[in-house]
């Protein structure tokens, strides 16, 4: 079973009389277990490649599966509540609740599955992010990187059976940036989930499994020879 699944996936967009290709034909998939890294320029596509992924828009052609179940032909309903349900996102802007504190950031998953919150998955993730001392602080009294972090434990609170993260370290700092890419390196291991991480940090890229480059829309696969070294 591929967690990830897309089959001549392309998107346009109309720019007054012009046509945008931004996404050409795409043939792409991920295992579970698997931890992908996707580099390119700004405005290759990347984003775009990440959101049909995710269900935030819709393929002009083509399909997207996730846990081989046709996700992109579902009504919005339906996609939202997959989506809910089977991805964690990580974005740029951390987009927490602002009148939430850390920990009722991750308690808040609970509130809309009508699940039973889990205390030690909120502590240990928290640990794991060196943010445990800050469950109590409201996003206003956080660092960028801080709250990117709470962003991160929230992504992984519900235990998503696919991550993606769009640029997920762009407001640390590299030492902390390489611990969050081990730590989502490690849940993709030992949790058995696919994850897709855009970067603009070709350093990050050692810690995964296969990487590829977009750019104009095309997307390939780089050979392993051609990986960068270590940081």
């Amino acid at each position: 079973m591929k967690s990830i699944e897309l089959k001549q996936v392309s998107k346009r967009f109309k720019d007054g009389s012009k046509t945008i290709e931004a996404l050409k034909s795409t043939d792409f998939s991920v295992d579970p277990g698997e931890f992908v890294a996707v580099i390119g320029p700004s405005g290759s596509g990347k984003s775009t490649f990440l959101t049909i992924i995710g269900g935030l828009q819709q393929p002009s052609e083509g399909n997207v599966f996730i846990n081989d179940n046709k996700f992109s032909e579902l009504k919005e309903k339906k996609r939202a509540q997959r989506r809910f349900k089977d991805i964690g996102f990580i974005l740029q802007a951390s987009n927490l609740v602002p009148f939430l504190t850390v920990q009722e950031q991750l308690k808040l998953v609970n509130k809309v599955e009508k699940s039973k919150i889990d205390k030690k998955r909120i502590q240990d993730l928290l640990q794991e992010l060196d943010i445990y001392d800050l469950a109590d602080k409201y996003p206003g009294e956080l660092s960028g990187g801080e709250r990117q972090r709470a962003a991160i434990a929230r992504a992984l609170y519900h235990d998503p059976a696919v991550i993606l993260a769009d640029e997920p370290t762009a407001s640390l700092d590299t030492s902390r940036a390489i611990e969050v890419v081990k730590i989502l390196a490690r849940e993709t291991k030992d949790k058995n989930k696919a994850t897709i991480m855009v970067t603009h940090d070709e350093r990050l890229t050692k810690y995964c499994d296969s990487v590829y480059v977009m750019e104009d829309g095309i997307l390939e696969k780089q050979s392993m020879n051609d990986k960068v070294g270590s940081i």
